[in-house]
């Protein structure tokens, strides 16, 4: 079993930074990729930036590149998403991701890839 705890959500104007952070738990961190996921009301579960085991792979949503920069560090066993320049677009309910392999899976886009989730934490952008 792994657990995941989001934390470090809140209340930004536009243009501002929050940084997010994911406590992992359980199963070793270091051997699967992490991701991070949104959730804006009424909408579907989309994704936004993944990270490999080692943190040498990284992919990211074309709506956050240049903006949001997705880390880690596993002695920490923490994933962390750096998110800049925060527009009112960006509101959501972000949820972490776990996947039991090394690299984001085919498909990892599609928030039915992952095999483990957060219980996500609220980021709302004023504009």
């Amino acid at each position: 079993q792994v657990q995941l705890v989001e934390s470090g959500g809140g209340l930004v104007q536009a243009g501002g930074s929050l940084r997010l952070s994911c406590a992992a738990s359980g199963r070793t961190f270091s051997s699967y990729a992490m991701g991070w996921f949104r959730q804006a009301p009424g909408k579907e579960r989309e994704f936004v930036a993944a990270i490999s085991w080692s943190g040498g792979n990284t992919y990211s949503a074309d709506s956050v590149k240049g903006r949001f920069t997705i880390s880690r560090d596993n002695g920490k066993n923490t994933v962390y998403l750096q998110m800049n320049s925060l527009k009112p677009e960006d509101t959501a309910v972000y949820y972490c991701a776990a996947w039991l392999s090394r690299y984001a899976p085919e498909g990892y886009s599609d928030s039915r890839s992952s095999n483990y989730w957060g219980q996500g934490t609220q980021v709302t952008v004023s504009s």
